[in-house]
């Protein structure tokens, strides 16, 4: 059951990524042709591209991390002896967690603030529909890296066991 409701966020992602990445592209590409051979342009495509542009960037930040490929700062990391560069990521992976756990709950908070002010980001679709992959993101990147951070703490535990 685990492996397979896995299996359906990782498709779940990359479709939504890919889709969005094509949205983004195709609307950025289709106001710069209608600008220069006509004049004229899609009134809300501007904004809706700054949104596909979070979401984008959001989605890919889940998928870095379902790879274990986020950025890291390991220039520390690489001068450790190889028992402490585990305990050392382990740490992060714990910190990276808390964090965004804790931006999750903020921005959980700024979407509502933005439903009950009923703002409108573009063509009539509401500001916070648009914000609701900050709390989405932030969650599924504090469970990838509490996921992180039990594994290499069991690990730990096996080799020293």
């Amino acid at each position: 059951m685990f492996e397979r409701t896995r299996r359906v966020i990782v498709i779940a992602e990359d479709v939504i990524l890919v889709a969005v990445l094509a949205a983004m592209i195709g609307f950025a590409v289709a106001q710069i042709f209608l600008r220069n051979f006509f004049g004229i342009g899609i009134i809300w495509a501007d904004p809706l591209v700054r949104v596909l542009v979070l979401w984008a960037g959001l989605i890919g930040a889940m998928v870095a991390a379902r790879l274990d490929q986020h950025i890291v700062i390991s220039a520390l990391a690489k001068l450790l002896p190889p028992r402490w560069k585990a305990a050392s990521r382990l740490l992060t992976d714990g910190a990276t967690a808390i964090v965004c756990l804790i931006v999750a709950v903020v921005s959980v908070r700024f979407v509502y603030s933005e439903y009950q002010a009923a703002t409108v980001a573009f063509a009539a679709v509401p500001a916070w529909v648009c914000q609701l992959v900050i709390p989405v993101a932030f969650v599924m990147l504090a469970c990838r890296y509490t996921l992180f951070a039990v594994e290499r703490a069991r690990q730990m535990f096996e080799r020293h066991a």
